[in-house]
């Protein structure tokens, strides 16, 4: 609700008054189910990507190695993707980076989904195309479940972009407190 407010002069100053919502039982009940299968399906895929994908890439499983040659990237694509899922995995379980570890992952199963769809289509890889289409989709929903978490952590991250040095008011030693030029004597 916004209220105006006329002063003499014609200055206009304008109020705002909110109200604090309060979540009755009946509303909160939605949210926690929501938060409790969010959470359930990151630690499953969390778990998934820990000891299966990521693993198996990382160790240098004979598939993945065999999988990232046909790709023809080299063998350093194998480890970045491995930590990327690692990172992803880990970010999962991580209250404040769980939302951007899911886009994250979401990326990183869009790419996979191309690269079967379009470079491993004629091996026996290719299949996994379904495979990691899912899991990207899957990704996307984690992710749009936890936006209002990522809106957080952007918004933090400018906060603390702007506070950064040579960031500060420059009228802010201009009270006289001896620490800026103007008490300084001229020639």
């Amino acid at each position: 609700m916004n209220l105006t407010l006329t002063h003499h002069k014609n200055q206009k100053e304008t109020a705002v008054i909110t109200t604090t919502a309060r979540m009755t039982a009946p509303e909160a009940k939605p949210r926690r189910l929501t938060s409790t299968l969010l959470w359930t399906v990151q630690i499953l895929l969390a778990a998934y990507f820990l000891f299966g994908a990521a693993g198996g890439k990382l160790i240098g499983s004979h598939s993945m190695v065999q999988e990232f040659g046909l790709i023809g990237a080299g063998q350093w694509f194998r480890y970045l993707v491995g930590i990327a899922e690692l990172a992803g995995a880990i970010g999962l379980l991580t209250p404040g980076l769980a939302g951007l570890a899911a886009a994250g992952l979401a990326a990183d199963m869009a790419g996979a989904t191309i690269t079967n769809a379009t470079v491993l289509h004629n091996t026996t890889y290719g299949v996994n195309v379904w495979l990691t289409a899912v899991l990207c989709a899957v990704f996307v929903l984690l992710a749009y479940g936890r936006r209002q978490q990522i809106k957080g952590l952007a918004g933090a991250i400018r906060r603390v972009k702007n506070a950064g040095p040579g960031r500060e008011d420059p009228n802010a030693n201009r009270v006289g407190d001896g620490s800026g030029p103007e008490l300084c004597p001229g020639p």
